[in-house]
């Protein structure tokens, strides 16, 4: 990390922040054998310019993991090149293209990724839904509004595709439950591509799903994906309050050893502003970092004894 020289205030925050991060207990990550990864909505980064605190925060916060999806990264892309900054010169982000229209809402996606610990593969696309013919043209007859991103990486000996997305709230559930039905069919199609990149995807994001026994949840994991262990034991949610399940990490791996028991989410707001932004509403605060809290797993990326296995299993 390199902060620098901040203000006394900022470096106050900064020591209570590492307080609420280490009750997170997240596991260091080791070399070429696990890998943290997270997903993390940071609410309209970059539509209007963060405080210089927020962009020390968010990199400290970020710093915890080796590969992060970020939600609601926006057009202007100044606050995220101030948060790369910070976290140094090993580090990297690939991103998908805004989209103008309201549904789009100015949105992209990001991976940020410690390049020490993750090398980018080379794939990096959005998710297009089925078109059928219709006349002369080839249409879909659902979109996503924000189309969901996938980039290819590699870890130790993991290969793996991240597929990241941001579910539309939309008019009703009957419409959210339709946009994620789709994605769940798309998904497994792409599992079962013959020519695919990779057949270990993992999918993760803001669903915008209030709970795991809701109809939405049901919708998205019609096809087998499922929440590793280490996150099925959650109690509370990713939002401020911790009672909605909006974001997720699902996956449908070849090993079952894949994700470690290590997993959950970092609270870094819990239930107080002050050190952080003395004197900030809540509703401020948002702005500042977020109204989610990052979900994170980690992953064994250290497979040879699996690949044998499957040798010998023929």
């Amino acid at each position: 990390m390199f902060h620098g020289k901040v203000s006394k205030q900022i470096a106050k925050g900064l020591v209570e922040l590492r307080k609420r991060i280490e009750k997170a207990k997240i596991p260091s990550s080791k070399l070429d054998e696990t890998l943290n990864i997270a997903t993390w909505n940071i609410r309209e980064f970059g539509k209007k310019k963060r405080s210089e605190a927020a962009i020390h925060y968010i990199a400290e916060i970020l710093n915890q993991f080796d590969l992060i999806g970020v939600v609601e990264l926006r057009d202007d892309l100044s606050d995220l090149g101030r948060v790369i900054e910070i976290l140094g010169p090993y580090w990297r982000a690939v991103y998908s293209d805004m989209i103008p229209d309201s549904g789009g809402n100015q949105e992209r996606i990001a991976y940020i990724y410690d390049k020490r610990v993750v090398t980018f593969n080379g794939l990096a696309a959005e998710a297009n839904p089925p078109r059928k013919k219709k006349g002369t043209e080839y249409l879909s007859d659902l979109t996503w509004w924000r189309s969901p991103y996938m980039a290819s990486f590699r870890s130790g000996n993991f290969d793996f595709i991240v597929l990241t997305v941001h579910i539309r709230w939309g008019k009703s559930v009957a419409e959210r439950r339709r946009a994620l039905e789709l994605l769940a069919d798309w998904i497994e199609a792409k599992r079962q591509e013959k020519h695919g990149e990779d057949k270990d995807l993992i999918v993760m994001g803001d669903f915008n799903i209030t709970s795991t026994g809701s109809s939405l949840y049901k919708a998205i994991t019609k096809h087998s994906l499922s929440l590793p262990r280490a996150l099925q034991r959650l109690q509370a949610g990713s939002n401020l309050a911790r009672n909605k399940r909006y974001d997720q990490i699902l996956h449908h791996p070849i090993y079952s050893e894949e994700f470690t028991n290590h997993g959950g989410i970092l609270d870094f707001y819990q239930n107080s502003i002050n050190p952080l932004f003395p004197g900030m509403t809540k509703d401020a605060f948002t702005y500042q970092m977020s109204d989610h809290l990052p979900l994170w797993i980690q992953i064994n990326t250290d497979l040879d004894g699996h690949e044998l296995d499957q040798i010998i299993q023929g």
